[in-house]
């Protein structure tokens, strides 16, 4: 996927109907292609002409559109860049791509404008990540933090952590090249706390993970029950949509459904089970082995039933699976008179009514906040497996480093050898080894056109 010298063209929009489509075309033949099958040209950069588009082999006008023109290097992928915001719908922009295809341009592939971004210099690769996360973002939380790494937020965090591995291999270079002079051999403890803080960088990066996971898919909120015990009821009222099928028959729920429930702060990913009972159903076993995963997985579990008794029972069930999430109590089908009275320490709600939902959902969010805390952006997160396979082989080369040097298990100009593993693999996530596997493997995620 390096840079091959040809004009790459693409619809950057989401096809389907819609009112306007927009397509790049970028490279340096961008503004040839683009001039030959249009009727007006911009005689200035970043200024939008309404233009007719056509195909010159026999002169038929295929649309109505706008057309910007980006200078290089003043554009988005550092070439001379055309947008063409075209008519919407599947088949315009198809008719306006084609006769661009036709003129010269190749079709681009997944994420190759932002490649060729990031091989100009306009960005680094985990700024080129942060949008594709944004693009890819379902939760207003990883859209903010995807906006901090485009900024370079994580970037810099990440160049500090460098600099401070290659400030370490100076001090053992020095040592190992120069051990008597001025004041004679560095000491031992100057070594130690840079390695030392090094590791806790990492430490802290990685503890991010958690959070970045939870940013990405909500936090995950498991409703539990017995059979026909409200739970896809009480899931579809607070989904706000008719998600999960509701019968009277015991063991509907085969899978887990999903719904996350996002606002300004900590989404929840609020999962709907089987429901818990013994049983013979072979099919109906593999739901209930899919409800204990998450359940194994769980921040918070609502413990559902129509009585007290119900919800000590399931309460047994969930506990009997070693799980450590806040456990609430909730009385389903609030609204049936003949149900006895709820207690302090139940939630009562009932779906048909629509009653107690509001007081459960501030339950579950008091919750969650209790255990996973609102996410905070001061400290970057991590949110790429990527990253965070680099970071681990980072921690796991300094640890090493920190035993040799401490215990004097190996001579220095071996343990050294640690360190510069740790700063090869920082130069993977940070782009510096610009190798095609790993911008093949960055780049291909993202859509078409980006």
């Amino acid at each position: 996927m390096l840079l091959d010298g040809e004009t790459i063209a693409a619809i950057s929009t989401a096809r389907g109907r819609g009112a306007i489509a927009v397509l790049r075309v970028s490279g340096p033949s961008a503004f040839e292609i683009v001039r030959k099958v249009v009727r007006h040209w911009p005689v200035s950069p970043r200024h939008a002409v309404l233009t007719t588009l056509f195909n010159p082999t026999d002169d038929q006008t295929i649309d109505q559109v706008l057309i910007t023109r980006f200078d290089a290097p003043r554009s988005y992928t550092g070439e001379p860049m055309v947008e063409i915001s075209s008519h919407g719908g599947v088949v315009a922009p198809a008719a306006v791509l084609r006769v661009l295809l036709l003129e010269g341009a190749r079709e681009a592939r997944p994420g190759e404008f932002t490649q060729r971004a990031l091989l100009a210099g306009k960005l680094d690769l985990l700024q080129a990540e942060g949008i594709g996360e944004l693009v890819d973002a379902r939760t207003e939380a990883h859209r903010r933090i995807a906006l901090t790494h485009i900024d370079g937020g994580l970037s810099q965090v990440l160049n500090e952590l460098q600099q401070k591995l290659l400030n370490l291999e100076a001090l053992l270079a020095y040592d190992l090249d120069f051990p008597g002079e001025d004041d004679g051999p560095l000491p031992k403890s100057t070594v130690q706390q840079a390695a030392r803080d090094i590791a806790n960088v990492l430490e802290k990066l990685l503890a991010t993970v958690r959070v970045g996971q939870v940013a990405q898919h909500g936090a995950p909120v498991v409703i539990a029950g017995m059979p026909n015990a409200g739970k896809s009821s009480l899931f579809n009222a607070l989904a706000g949509e008719q998600r999960a099928i509701v019968t009277e028959h015991p063991g509907t729920t085969r899978d887990a459904l999903e719904v996350v429930l996002d606002d300004d702060r900590t989404p929840l990913r609020l999962i709907d089970t089987a429901g818990l009972r013994d049983t013979n159903d072979a099919i109906e076993q593999l739901g209930i082995e899919v409800s204990l995963k998450h359940l194994a997985t769980a921040i918070v579990v609502l413990a559902c039933g129509e009585t007290a008794e119900d919800i000590d029972e399931t309460t047994r069930r969930v506990q009997h699976t070693g799980t450590i999430a806040t456990l609430l109590r909730v009385r389903t089908k609030a609204d049936r008179l003949e149900i006895q009275p709820t207690r302090s320490d139940e939630i009562a709600v009932s779906s048909v009514q629509r009653t107690g939902l509001r007081e459960l959902f501030d339950e579950m969010r008091r919750a969650v906040d209790a255990r996973q805390g609102d996410i905070e952006l001061t400290t970057p997160i991590i949110t790429q497996a990527r990253q965070q396979v680099a970071l681990q082989e980072a921690l796991k080369e300094i640890e090493a480093f920190q035993h040799a040097w401490n215990t004097e298990s190996l001579p220095g100009i071996v343990a050294a050898v640690h360190v510069r593993s740790a700063v090869h693999a920082m130069n993977e996530l940070i782009g510096r080894i610009d190798t095609e596997a790993i911008l093949g493997a960055v780049f291909e995620r993202f859509c078409v056109g980006k």
